[in-house]
């Protein structure tokens, strides 16, 4: 335990934040968990249908519920996982726990300037303001479920499985900026893929490979050795399969 560091974590209210809080706690002193309550539904759908137009919405939605489906067939394999890489997402106990609506409130930047942190973890949340990321000196650092910059956005595991692009299936962790998955990269990795594994369960491959890396970046900043790595990759920005997408790489290209 680092007594004399500490750390925050701004968080989705999901599994993975869950999983992220308990791989740290026992090595970190985690000072608060700031757990953003998200966007609305309504609000989520109205963005995407004027970024990316109806008929690819309704697609995307539709895969969503068809995937409910498949979350249940994928329950053996991510119980396996997390087994075999102790990942726990049990709830948070609430003394550790601030709620707030939206991540970029400033509340958050009350809390962060209060705690004043040595490293803040960033987990799950929506896109953070500049306004946040300057409210501290310290470095906000984000896991990716990609290889940045190739696989920017969500996905990113699966679509480079899609591109047969096996060499680039992995995870990032890098500084966060006011882009999209575009900051700094710390440190990278592939996942092994078995016949098992689906669309349900890349992210805990990736989220297991991520906490070691986690871990490294969190100590690089307490030893002042922080180093962002350069990369000739091209840069593109994924948004999740529509079901005909889903189905016809499933049937193809055999990607689950």
């Amino acid at each position: 335990m680092q007594n004399n560091f500490k750390i925050m974590i701004l968080a989705g209210n999901g599994k993975s934040s869950r999983i992220m809080y308990h791989a740290l706690k026992n090595d970190f002193k985690v000072e608060k968990v700031i757990i953003e309550e998200g966007v609305s539904k309504k609000v989520l759908l109205k963005n995407r249908i004027r970024r990316l137009g109806l008929y690819k919405v309704i697609g995307q939605v539709l895969f969503m519920l068809f995937n409910k489906v498949l979350l249940k067939l994928s329950f053996s394999r991510i119980t396996e996982i997390k087994k075999e890489n102790n990942l726990s997402d049990v709830n948070i106990k609430d003394d550790v726990v601030i709620n707030v609506k939206d991540i970029n409130d400033n509340k958050v930047i009350d809390e962060l300037k209060k705690y004043q942190p040595n490293a803040v973890v960033v987990n799950g949340t929506r896109i953070l303001s500049e306004h946040i990321l300057n409210s501290i000196k310290a470095p906000f650092i984000n896991t990716h479920v990609g290889i940045t910059p190739k696989y920017r956005g969500v996905h990113g595991g699966y679509w480079a499985l899609v591109m047969n692009d096996i060499e680039h299936c992995g995870v990032t962790i890098h500084i966060v900026d006011k882009g999209i998955d575009t900051g700094g990269i710390l440190y990278q990795d592939t996942i092994d893929i078995k016949e098992t594994d689906d669309f349900n369960t890349y992210p805990y491959l990736q989220l297991a490979k991520a906490i070691p890396m986690m871990k490294r970046a969190i100590f690089d900043v307490k030893d002042n050795e922080i180093k962002v790595k350069t990369t000739s990759l091209s840069s593109r920005l994924w948004s999740h399969p529509t079901l005909f997408e889903y189905m016809k790489n499933r049937m193809l290209k055999g990607i689950k």
